[in-house]
């Protein structure tokens, strides 16, 4: 008999087996871990991301550093293009009516410039009087702050008891050192205000041209469109804004001088156009008006009472301005809140300074904007709270 030679089969050993009870894993081939399973996760920020993270804050930062080191060309080309595109609109106006462009931009920035000559005018006369009367009103300002010689009092035996300085505490008054520096801080030189004019005229009569080269710049017709929307709301939101705010504060300033003059307040003419000055500024202008008018009103009146009556008066209109009339008039879409405009107007007025403080709103206006149309309502957003 023949015997049909079979292929031998290996045996399995018993660590190949299975246990009883226990349960074979996948193969590490195609496989997913299971869910008690300890394998790897993707991390939830990658090692790109933050490179990519490090070098936009790197690029700000320089941005930031080369803003403040350049002050002397950034800001009057900042303002140039910001007042321009605010003033634009009086050029299109005037262009309407045959006049050139180039013409119309000489008359609308002679016109500014007469006003803001006048309204500092109103201010400095006034201004240099009481820097000129300075020593005899401080000593006027320090006989009538006798009534918190008691509150110094207390502080200075509740200084006493926790071990500080016995030292007596008084008031000092400010030298008048401080009057040059502050001229030279809020003034800006002669090279910079030409720089602004010079850049303001050309930037007004040359507006259309570079709206155009922006728009055309890029090469698919939905983002030039896109460009063009942007640039028209820009325009319109910052000659609204420029109209709106320059009304209410022309109405702050006259009222402000009808309070100090029906109260007796001395230069009530320059108060008031300081006042509407100053309500440029916001948060920052109307506190800075409410402690010149205590200041004046303290060393222009015999009775606290009577000093404190306009800054009071001030202060109630102040309110009624800004919670009021300005959300009334100026309305939703150009209202902004507030933590993000005290924010901006902090950073800002650390850059650049009172004219930073003036570029605040306009700057977050724009910034807005841009974010509007770059990132719409119908992008993704985070689920709500509810």
């Amino acid at each position: 008999m023949s015997v049909i030679p079979t292929k031998p089969v290996a045996a399995k050993s018993p660590l190949s087996r299975p246990m009883s009870g226990e349960r074979q894993l996948p193969r590490a081939n195609g496989g997913t871990p299971l869910p008690g399973s300890k394998a790897e996760l993707s991390p939830l920020i990658r090692r790109n991301e933050v490179v990519a993270f490090a070098l936009i804050g790197l690029l700000i930062i320089c941005i930031i550093a080369g803003l403040y080191l350049a002050k002397a060309f950034f800001l009057p080309m900042t303002m140039a293009f910001i007042v321009g595109t605010m003033l634009s609109p009086a050029a299109n106006l005037m262009e309407r009516y045959r006049i050139p462009r180039a013409v119309a931009a000489v008359m609308i920035v002679a016109a500014v410039v007469a006003l803001v000559t006048f309204v500092f005018g109103l201010i400095a006369s006034p201004a240099l009087e009481w820097s000129n009367k300075l020593p005899e009103l401080g000593a006027r300002l320090k006989d009538k702050l006798h009534l918190f010689d008691r509150p110094l009092a207390l502080w200075q035996d509740l200084q006493g008891m926790l071990g500080g300085s016995d030292k007596p505490a008084t008031f000092s008054l400010p030298k008048i050192e401080w009057v040059q520096p502050t001229l030279e801080y809020l003034s800006p030189t002669l090279a910079e205000f030409l720089l602004f004019v010079a850049t303001l005229i050309l930037f007004i009569a040359s507006w259309r041209e570079l709206r155009r080269a922006m728009v055309m710049n890029f090469g698919d017709r939905p983002t030039r469109l896109r460009t063009l929307r942007i640039l028209n709301e820009i325009e319109g939101h910052l000659g609204n804004y420029l109209l709106m705010v320059t009304m209410i504060n022309v109405g702050v300033g006259v009222v402000t001088g009808l309070i100090c003059a029906m109260t007796g307040m001395p230069n009530a003419a320059g108060l008031g156009a300081l006042a509407a000055t100053l309500n440029f500024i916001p948060i920052i202008g109307p506190v800075l008006m409410f402690v010149v008018l205590v200041l004046v009103g303290l060393m222009s009146f015999d009775t606290l009472g009577g000093g404190l009556l306009a800054p009071t008066l001030f202060a109630a209109m102040t309110f009624l301005e800004g919670h009021f009339i300005t959300p009334a008039i100026v309305g939703r879409r150009l209202a902004l809140n507030a933590l993000a405009v005290f924010i901006v107007l902090a950073f800002w007025t650390w850059l650049w300074g009172p004219m930073g403080a003036f570029l605040s709103s306009p700057l977050l206006i724009v910034a807005l904007i841009v974010k509007e149309h770059l990132m719409p309502v119908d992008a993704p957003r985070l689920p709500s709270d509810n």
